[in-house]
Order: C-alpha cells, then sequence, then structure tokens
C-alpha cells in the first residue's frame, strides 16, 4: 500500500529535522565558500562550523533577488551568466534559463532537480496518472520544473505550455489526463471552454496550481466539477519553496530548504507570527543560494498541519517586500528605515508617505511610549539614515497592522 507522505523526511520530529538541515548547512556554506566565485569573496570570513541555529545563520549576508540582474550582468565578459553563484561549470548543466529581468537560471542534470514531485504527490498524483502542463515551456523554467516531479513520481506529461486554448481541451478530451499543472486561472478558461466546444473533461480529477491566488470561489467551482485542487509555491531560482496538503492550512515548507521571515530591506530574522520577507537558504549542491531574499512577503503558520507532514508553514503570499519608495524625487529604502528604528531599540514601526497639497511627505510611526524629546531624536536619526525630513507619530502597542510594510505610500493623486 502507497503512503500518503513522499518520503520518511516529511513526518520526521522537527528538533530532529532542524539538526539535520543545519548539519547539511553547514556543508552547504563550505561548498559555495570552495566552488562559488560570488560566495568565495561573500563569505570568505565565515567560519561555517560556527554557524548552529537560526541566530547565527542570521548574521550571514542577504542576496536579494533584485541583486542577480547586477551580478549575472556584470559577470557576463567572464562567460558566467549566473554571476559567480553556481558551484558547477556551465559546460555541466542539462538547461539554462532565462526569466524576466533577465535573470539566467541553472538546471543540473539531476532527476527532480527542482523537487516538485513531493508537491504533486501531496496534490495526490501517483505513478501512471497523465498529466496535462499547462506551465510555460518556452525559456522559463515552470514546464521543466513540474515535468521533471512528474517523471519522478513516474507520470506521463502532455508537454501542453500556455495558450492554443481549443487544441487544448480537445488534447484532454482525447488523451483524458488525471489532473492539471498550471495557473488557476488558465484551468478556469479551459473549462469554460470545454463546455463551450462541447467536449469531456470529466478525466480531469486533480489539479496543482500556482504563479496566482486561488480565490475561494473558484476551489469549490472546481471541487463541484470534482476537482481536487492544491497550491505550491515555486520560483525559478530555489524549485519549490512550499506546497498546500489539506486546502487552507499554508504551506508546507520543502525539506531542502532552511527558510527565514525577515523584516524587509533587513537581514533581521523576525519572531513566529510577524509578516516579513521570505528568506530561503538552499541545500542544493549545485546553485548554493545562502540566504536567499526571495522578494515576497507572508509569515510562518504556528503548529503543523492536521495531514501530518511535521515540518514549518507558510501562510502563503502575502505581497512584496521591494517597498522601496521615491519621495520627494529620492528614493527611501526600506533598510534605511529599518536602521532609524535600530538604533533607538524601536522594534515595530513603519514609514508612512503621504500628500500634503502637492508635496511629499513623510511620518515615522513607532509602537512606543515617548515624549518630545524621544520623537525630535527619532526625527533626526530618520533625516540621517533618509537625508530626508519626517514627523513622528508614537502609537500604542499592538496598533500599526502586521502585514510587512516598513513603507507605506498613502499618497493619493487626484
Amino acid at each position: 500500500m502507497e503512503s500518503e507522505f513522499f518520503d520518511s523526511l516529511e513526518t520526521r520530529d522537527p528538533p530532529l529535522r532542524e539538526e539535520r538541515q543545519f548539519a547539511d548547512l553547514r556543508k552547504q556554506v563550505e561548498n559555495a565558500k570552495a566552488n562559488a566565485p560570488h560566495f568565495s569573496g561573500t563569505l570568505k570570513d565565515v567560519d561555517a562550523s560556527r554557524i548552529v541555529d537560526r541566530a547565527s545563520l542570521a548574521k550571514l549576508p542577504v542576496v536579494r533577488k533584485g541583486e542577480l540582474i547586477e551580478l549575472q550582468k556584470n559577470r557576463v565578459a567572464e562567460r558566467d551568466p549566473f554571476g559567480g553563484l553556481t558551484a558547477v561549470k556551465t559546460a555541466h548543466l542539462g538547461r539554462i534559463f532565462m526569466s524576466p529581468g533577465p535573470i539566467y537560471d541553472p538546471e543540473a542534470m539531476r532527476a527532480d532537480y527542482w523537487r516538485l514531485a513531493r508537491a504533486l504527490w501531496a496534490t495526490g498524483f501517483r505513478r501512471g496518472d497523465v498529466i496535462h502542463n499547462c506551465f510555460s515551456y518556452h525559456l522559463t523554467p515552470a514546464g521543466s520544473m513540474l515535468e521533471m516531479g512528474a517523471h519522478a513520481i513516474g507520470c506521463p506529461v502532455v508537454p501542453a505550455g500556455t495558450g492554443n486554448t481549443e487544441q487544448q481541451v480537445r488534447a484532454i478530451a482525447d488523451i483524458r489526463p488525471k489532473g492539471y499543472v498550471g495557473t488557476p486561472s488558465f484551468l478556469k478558461i479551459l473549462l469554460e471552454k470545454g463546455v463551450e466546444m462541447q467536449a469531456d473533461l470529466s478525466s480531469l480529477k486533480l489539479a496543482l496550481v500556482s504563479g496566482e491566488a486561488v480565490p475561494k470561489a473558484l476551489r469549490g467551482e472546481l471541487a463541484a466539477k470534482g476537482i481536487e485542487l492544491r497550491q505550491c509555491y515555486a520560483s525559478a531560482d530555489l524549485g519549490l519553496i512550499g506546497y498546500e496538503s489539506v486546502p487552507d492550512e499554508g504551506l508546507i515548507l520543502d525539506e531542502w530548504l532552511v527558510v527565514e521571515i525577515v523584516r524587509p530591506g533587513t537581514g533581521e530574522a523576525l519572531p513566529d507570527g510577524e509578516v516579513g520577507e521570505v528568506v530561503v537558504t538552499t541545500l542544493n549542491p549545485d546553485y548554493p543560494l545562502i540566504r536567499f531574499g526571495t522578494g515576497d512577503l507572508s509569515m510562518f503558520v504556528p503548529g503543523t498541519s492536521s495531514c501530518g507532514r511535521t515540518n514549518r508553514r507558510l501562510r502563503g503570499w502575502m505581497g512584496r517586500a521591494d517597498q522601496t519608495t521615491k519621495v520627494k524625487g529620492m528614493f527611501v529604502h526600506p533598510g534605511q528605515v529599518a536602521e532609524a528604528a535600530r538604533r533607538h531599540g524601536i522594534a515595530k514601526f513603519r514609514l508612512v508617505v503621504t500628500r500634503e497639497g502637492d508635496v511629499d511627505a513623510m511620518v515615522f510611526r513607532v509602537e512606543a511610549s515617548g515624549d518630545a524629546a524621544l520623537a525630535a531624536k527619532l526625527a533626526e536619526t530618520l533625516q540621517a539614515t533618509t537625508k530626508m525630513k519626517g514627523a513622528v507619530e508614537f502609537a500604542a502597542p499592538g496598533t500599526l497592522p502586521n502585514d510587512g510594510k516598513v513603507i507605506e505610500d498613502a499618497r493619493k493623486y487626484d
């Protein structure tokens, strides 16, 4: 009898998982220092043996997704399209992808390189199930990600890609796949086109979707058609990050990652329950991204899933972390605001940008009990870090929204 779990890693005791992952992480840091030129420089003074817990991990620098474009651009002349971040030679790869930016993404010649088999298994796919793959096969890796995962389970794949709706409906009606992978909106389009064409798409029983939010109404609509839907969270840099096993219980983290939630614009890890940027350290030896800032906002869900998997869970996508805002013609970065708060020991804060008439204005809202003297000091520090003046307002503890925002652009233009 097949297990409902992909492997025994999914049900490990959480402290044991943390111990094993950090043992692997120390090896990964040594690998990155020895074989990835970028990390050979940024981590040269790091003693990998001292990275024993999340506090020591948080001392390492964050590499944000936005930096990849410049890092890669700077090494084009060296025939290194990956910015010195890979630990294998380009000639040893299986595929090279190009994501918007452009950002170049490597794929090594290993089975299930992107680790999507785990998400497919949690959705209910098993050996022999035919999968209609509507993720793109053109330049970006999404199509390859899902296909490699499907093949690892033993599932044949219809490489449908995007577009050609009528042809796709005909293929589903003729081939009778058990499941769909792609965006939720395109699945809805296919089903509606199937009704229009009077095509029988009833073979579809499972769907693994990503790339877009899933409205509750759509999940209900698909359930009424007999289709069980699950979501996953993946990126072209990291592969699988999280996947759904039970609807609306959050996204279970993949077993080959160490995930942190940090304050946007900084490397400061936030406590559970706080919304912040998803920062991932992958244990992929070929592309050893250490503390990679995805630019996505989320938070950890307390407890474990009712399905029996014991890894931590993310709430799901909750917005973008890059809140850099132009004020009076100058960019203000989340890191500058966080630094102003840090110097005064302020844990909860946000900079609100407004318009007073035709002029931009900044208000630094902090959760603290303070007086005019502290307000003056905060205003002075804010001006020092951002190079612009701003007012200071004190807020009662627990009154600022827990939404991950460091900068809120509240300007209105009529």
